[in-house]
């Protein structure tokens, strides 16, 4: 069965574009002309992952994106205009797994929304067990972290990094190397996409009661903590 791709965007030039390259490589459509039939369709249609401008007026992406993550953690692709920086970055913070700049190559597009695509696929097959570190584990099978007996909602490339860290304690990988093994090496993704999304990561783990998830070392990037609930 075909991918369905949310796609939310108030420039109908814009939307057609994606839509069309997203039906060439074989995934199917679903348009929507605001945030709140973003929502609506969302709802109706359960897609697979969501396409989302973060520039839509009245209801614009990150507020979709935050009403969104309060009862899924379906991937999410924001589009975001060059002078957005700071939206972006929010973007990522607040539940976002990645994001293309206006203008874009359509063909990019689709090579970024396939790589979140086969990340979250890959929760899906047959892995090794558990995963611990402290009070932390994770089930790469079901796709589940836990702080003691507190479930932690993650998105796809937020698992994918903590994965990642907990797979070796006591390394420190660097950023560039969290970006080849996150995102499989076939795209370009900036340097301060992977500090949001360890910020994130924190969060939610503090959240949980654990404020020491993830260690930075000044310098070279990033090595998981000692994962010990603190409350």
């Amino acid at each position: 069965m075909a991918f369905r791709i949310l796609v939310a965007d108030d420039d109908p030039h814009i939307r057609d574009i994606i839509c069309f390259a997203l039906e060439k490589a074989g995934m199917k459509a679903v348009p929507a002309r605001d945030g709140a039939e973003a929502l609506r369709r969302f709802d109706e249609d359960a897609p697979d992952l969501v396409v989302l401008d973060i520039g839509m007026p009245e209801m614009d992406g990150l507020e979709v994106c935050r009403r969104i993550r309060k009862f899924s953690e379906a991937p999410i692709l924001f589009l975001s205009a060059r002078d957005e920086e700071i939206d972006r970055v929010i973007g990522l913070e607040i539940g976002g797994d990645d994001y293309v700049t206006k203008p874009f190559s359509p063909r990019e597009l689709v090579a970024r929304v396939n790589a979140i695509l086969k990340r979250t696929q890959a929760g899906l097959k047959p892995e090794t067990g558990l995963m611990s570190r402290g009070e932390l584990t994770l089930d790469p099978a079901a796709h589940i972290v836990a702080l003691g007996m507190k479930p932690v909602a993650l998105t796809a490339i937020e698992f994918a990094i903590l994965r990642i860290l907990l797979a070796r304690p006591g390394v420190v990988f660097t950023r560039e190397q969290i970006l080849d093994l996150a995102y499989g090496g076939a795209i370009h993704v900036a340097d301060r996409t992977i500090d949001s999304h360890i910020r994130n990561i924190r969060a939610k783990l503090l959240a949980a009661g654990c404020d020491n998830a993830v260690d930075t070392v000044h310098g070279v990037g990033f090595r998981i903590g000692r994962c010990e609930a603190t409350s």
